[in-house]
C-alpha cells in the first residue's frame, strides 16, 4: 500500500495520501497512544510505554501510508506482505477526523488496491472496538478471537461498502 520516495496521491475529498518516512515513527506512535487509549483501559491492557513501543518495533514506512488534511497528520495505514494475504495494522484515525467518512474512504482504497492484486486481507481489532463495524461494512468476517483480539479477513473482490460515516 504504501507508495515509494514520499509520493503523494490527492483525493477529491480533501485527503492526501503520503508514503511514510522513518521520521514519522514518533507522530504516529503519538496518535497510536492516542486511537488505542480508550479501548485498552476498557480492556485493562493500557500501558503508557507499550502502546507507543509495540508501534516502534514493528513500523514499517516501505508499507505504512500518512493521510493528511490541511497539512496535519489525519490518519496512518500499514498494508504490510504476509505468508498468504495482506496485513492490515496500525490503520488509526486521529479522534477530530472520526465519524466523517475518512476511515471508510481510505480503507476503500487500499482494498481497491489488494483486490486488482487477488489478495486476501487480514487484520485484528480489539474486543469491542468500535472499528470492528467499519471492517465489517467492508467485507470483513471474523476468523478467530480471543478475549482481547478479534481476528478478521477479506477474501479479495468481496463488496465493499458504499460510502458511510467511520
Amino acid at each position: 500500500m504504501a507508495l515509494t520516495a514520499r509520493t503523494t496521491l490527492a483525493h477529491a475529498a480533501g485527503w492526501v495520501l503520503h508514503s511514510a518516512v522513518t521520521t514519522d515513527i514518533e507522530v504516529i506512535a503519538e496518535l497510536r497512544a492516542t486511537v488505542m487509549r480508550a479501548d485498552l483501559e476498557r480492556l485493562g491492557r493500557y500501558d503508557e510505554h507499550r502502546v507507543r513501543q509495540r508501534l516502534r518495533h514493528s513500523f514499517s514506512p516501505q508499507h505504512t501510508s500518512i493521510i493528511m488534511i490541511d497539512g496535519e497528520l489525519a490518519s496512518c495505514v500499514t498494508v504490510r506482505p504476509a505468508e498468504d494475504r495482506q496485513w492490515l495494522e496500525h490503520f488509526y484515525l486521529a479522534p477530530r477526523c472520526q465519524g466523517q467518512g475518512l476511515g471508510s474512504a481510505v480503507l476503500r482504497t487500499v482494498l481497491e488496491r489488494t483486490d486488482a492484486q487477488g489478495m486476501t486481507v487480514g487484520l485484528n481489532v480489539l474486543q469491542g472496538s468500535a472499528a470492528r463495524r467499519l471492517y465489517e461494512r467492508h467485507g470483513f468476517v471474523v476468523e478467530a478471537q480471543d478475549p482481547i483480539d478479534v481476528f478478521m479477513m477479506r477474501p479479495p473482490g468481496t463488496m465493499t461498502a458504499t460510502p458511510a460515516k467511520a
